[in-house]
């Protein structure tokens, strides 16, 4: 189920649905009332069934129209004072090909880039962008040595339009669920414990209930992450969360407590010692990157005893890098608990005992200010807070 993105559609269909009335609803949008039944009948079709039911007295929305109202709301309220800001006057006249030009060549800072990346003529993205200058009276891009640098206004048209065609991605999953289809995506940020312990069981057991819905998983660099959430590309962060929140715009929910774990080859000759921290400053260490609350916690352990951090450290953001690591030699790897586990449990890695009151942190769910997820998400979501349960069993 795919809806073709017409604002001028949308935008007739909202008024239809405030007014009950076709007539009422040519008036306000200044079109015909044949080109409002128009307008309507293409929506129906494209959404897989009625959206009004057709009373003597008016229209009425059915349940398939309340859950467009829904999210076109939501996806106006992004887009329209953004609009509103750079020029009344592009409330009418913006159309979703300009948008999608204005994010292309936000991202490609190129206009030929951009081109390529949409499957269009390098004039037709030109012409699109200046389209959208012309009537907001003003450059959304300055040219520079390296490219076409995005002004403060293209960067906020940019992110809110991205917003708005996610509000229509899940209007369509949703659609779908009155005729039984599963439609839509889940797209994933997955930090590294995630990935090795707490994702794959939760998927498994979502692929039960959802069998062939497409499910995305995105690794990388938690500010990559965190950016591709706030534009939309992702749906949720699952990991480690950040104290405090790293902004604004996002919700964090706590789903456990993880602690570190001091890891080394199965034969490493402290393995079946009982060691203080003190014992193993002088050790070469496997340790998380910089700037991970893992390797926080790994700084704050030694600044909290007053003790010299060790000088012989390998920064890395691998499991299957730092278990090699440890094979390779006496290497000690500091690593979350959680992660630690499948790999101890296989014998690929065995755990220092090391003494101490060592605090945890928090492993949850990120997810954007305000966003509604689709029955599948929250599906997902449900079997994520139910693993964290379990996991605080444990």
């Amino acid at each position: 189920m795919e809806i073709s993105r017409n604002i001028r559609h949308f935008r007739v269909f909202l008024a239809v649905a405030e007014l009950n009335s076709l007539t009422l609803a040519s008036e306000m949008c200044n079109v015909s009332q044949p080109a409002v039944s128009q307008a309507l009948h293409k929506l129906e079709k494209q959404s897989g069934g009625d959206l009004f039911s057709r009373m003597r007295h008016g229209v009425f929305l059915s349940s398939r129209g309340e859950v467009l109202v829904r999210r076109l709301k939501r996806a106006f309220g992004h887009l329209d004072p953004v609009l509103d800001s750079l020029g009344p006057r592009l409330r009418v006249t913006i159309t979703s090909a300009q948008l999608q030009a204005l994010i292309a060549v936000r991202e490609a800072e190129n206009f030929t880039l951009a081109a390529q990346k949409l499957g269009l003529a390098q004039p037709t993205v030109h012409r699109a962008v200046s389209q959208i200058e012309n009537v907001a009276e003003r450059p959304l891009f300055e040219r520079a040595a390296h490219g076409l640098i995005p002004t403060p206004p293209a960067r906020m048209l940019a992110q809110s339009a991205r917003l708005f065609f996610s509000e229509l991605d899940q209007a369509e999953a949703e659609l779908a669920e009155f005729d039984g289809l599963e439609a839509g995506r889940i797209a994933i940020g997955a930090l590294p414990l995630s990935r090795s312990i707490l994702l794959p069981k939760t998927l498994a057991a979502f692929r039960k209930l959802r069998p062939r819905l497409p499910v995305e998983i995105n690794d990388g660099p938690y500010d990559d992450l965190l950016a591709g959430l706030r534009r939309g590309d992702l749906d949720l962060i699952v990991g480690a969360l950040r104290v405090p929140a790293p902004i604004g715009d996002v919700v964090q929910e706590a789903l456990f407590n993880d602690e570190l774990a001091f890891i080394a080859r199965p034969d490493h000759p402290l393995v079946e010692q009982e060691l203080f921290l003190e014992d193993l400053t002088d050790q070469q260490w496997v340790v998380p990157r910089p700037g991970s609350p893992s390797r926080g916690q790994f700084d704050a352990y030694f600044q909290e005893r007053n003790l010299s951090p060790p000088e012989s450290l390998i920064e890395c953001g691998s499991i299957l890098f730092m278990r090699e690591m440890l094979h390779a030699g006496d290497f000690i790897g500091c690593v979350s608990g959680a992660q630690a586990e499948a790999e101890i449990a296989k014998g690929l890695v065995a755990r220092i005992n090391l003494s101490g009151n060592w605090p945890g942190r928090s492993i949850g769910l990120t997810t954007r200010q305000g966003w509604e997820p689709t029955k599948s998400q929250a599906i997902l979501l449900d079997l994520l807070r139910q693993a964290g349960i379990e996991k605080r069993k444990v």
